[in-house]
């Protein structure tokens, strides 16, 4: 068996200050025997004194366990937890491991987010470039010859170029907004006046959809403070997304225009296929698709709710979402109002 040192001399000191104790009960017998009240008096002096030896002695005892036990547990530790010369109790080395561990599983989950990011970015890159790839090996085989085959793939080509640029254009976007170096520049403008100019620029989308574009407001114009570009782009992406989403006859999209206190209440509303209640919390998600089977070459970057998301907390506003899947979807969120 290995004797503790420490321990030992522990023992030979409570050992020595009993036998000191005992010695000066013997010394001083004669005097208090017949004096109980020094007797007592004495006997409470001696305890109170052995106490304290032993409190101090057993604080010796656990400090040096403890930093023996320190240093064991350091040496297995990142060199960023402990340095050699700082001295901590057992509380301050515990907060220290927690706040690693927390440090440890926020870079995983940032490697998983880029891991992730990256394979979306891959992913949604994949098929345009192939998409090009196919057409120009095509056309190098000889069907440039033929002129409706040219001119149809070199189209195709037009528009999966097209494809790669809005979607390059979205991830420089959304990485502005995310690392907050995209300004706002407010100014005052009619939200009914803008709402018509989107719908005139959608109105042949809506129309290939067979989907009616309808404004509902409680008053003419309504005049708003924000970036009359950026909320141009959050209208767009909500009713470009509600026309793409319509599927099915006398599709409904409606802008929905409510005049408040301080604030104007924008709802913009569809009749189409609605999200699931079990994907709902997601659809803010860069990449994220509500229909994972939709071909993604007729799709968009994947990245214009999350985009809309950023626009409008950079306006210090919020966007909410309401769905009955097969019946249609509601967002709403608010702008300041123009005094």
């Amino acid at each position: 068996m290995k004797i503790n040192r420490l321990s030992l001399f522990a023992a030979c000191i409570l050992t020595c200050a009993m036998a000191i104790v005992a010695l000066a009960f013997n010394y001083v017998q004669q005097k208090v025997i017949a004096d109980t009240h020094s007797f007592y008096f004495y006997l409470s002096i001696s305890l109170v004194f052995i106490a304290l030896l032993n409190y101090f002695v057993l604080e010796l005892l656990f400090n040096s366990y403890g930093k023996k036990q320190i240093k064991r547990i350091s040496d297995i530790l990142p060199e960023n937890i402990l340095q050699e010369e700082e001295n901590v109790n057992f509380q301050q080395l515990g907060e220290r491991i927690q706040k690693n561990v927390s440090e440890i599983d926020m870079m995983k989950e940032m490697e998983d987010y880029r891991k992730e990011y990256i394979g979306n970015v891959s992913h949604e890159l994949k098929t345009p470039l192939f998409s090009i790839q196919g057409y120009v090996e095509t056309l190098k085989d000889g069907a440039v010859e033929n002129l409706n085959i040219r001119d149809k793939y070199l189209e195709r080509i037009g528009n999966s170029v097209e494809r790669l640029l809005n979607i390059v254009t979205d991830l420089d976007q959304i990485s502005k907004y995310e690392a907050a170096e995209i300004s706002i520049n407010y100014s005052v403008f009619d939200i009914n006046a803008l709402t018509k100019e989107i719908f005139d620029l959608l109105e042949i989308e809506a129309h290939k959809k067979s989907a009616k574009l309808v404004l509902q407001t409680s008053q003419t114009a309504i005049m708003v403070r924000a970036d009359k570009q950026k909320i141009s782009q959050v209208l767009t992406n909500l009713i470009s997304n509600a026309i793409h989403y319509s599927n099915r006859e006398e599709a409904l999209i409606k802008v929905i225009t409510k005049s408040e206190q301080e604030k104007v209440k924008i709802i913009v509303q569809d009749n189409g296929m609605g999200i699931k209640p079990e994907v709902l919390p997601r659809i803010f998600e860069r990449f994220y698709r509500v229909e994972t089977s939709r071909n993604r070459k007729d799709g968009g970057s994947g990245l214009g709710l999350a985009i809309v998301k950023h626009i409008l907390e950079a306006h210090h506003q919020s966007i909410t979402v309401e769905s009955k899947y097969l019946e249609g979807t509601l967002f709403t969120f608010y702008l300041e109002k123009a005094l």
